[in-house]
């Protein structure tokens, strides 16, 4: 792949990027993700409050960064998350479950002790045409 078939992808409808890289980037028909923390697109500000409502801010984001790319959830391949904690994984994955309910992509869930602006969670992911 040439660096000119690159087509970097943005939308408003999700947080900006808060260091050096891209919501997400697009070649050969695949999307790739950046990490996507549960920041409010409109305010900046990083969401605490529950592992449900933080996940559904972190996946409507993600959602608009996949629209704007052309595609649906339905495109998208793989995820990874990120979780400060993982007791709270059963609360995460059943907000996960509802939009990823016909076709589930391959994921990976992982804790870490630290995540940009000392957020709870993150997630990044592969979608293709």
């Amino acid at each position: 792949m040439h660096v000119s078939n690159i087509i970097q992808i943005s939308t408003p409808l999700a947080p900006k990027a808060i260091g050096p890289y891209s919501q997400a980037v697009m070649c050969g028909g695949f999307l790739f993700i950046s990490g996507i923390i549960p920041i409010n697109p409109q305010t900046g500000e990083l969401l605490k409050d529950t592992i449900e409502s933080e996940t559904a801010l972190v996946l409507d984001n993600l959602k608009a960064i996949v629209e704007a790319a052309g595609m649906t959830l339905g495109h998208v391949l793989k995820t990874t998350v990120y979780l400060r904690d993982l007791g709270l994984f059963g609360r995460f994955n059943e907000v996960y479950g509802r939009y990823f309910s016909d076709r589930p992509p391959a994921r990976e869930t992982m804790q870490v002790s630290g995540l940009p602006k000392d957020a709870s969670i993150e997630i990044s992911a592969i979608c293709g045409k």
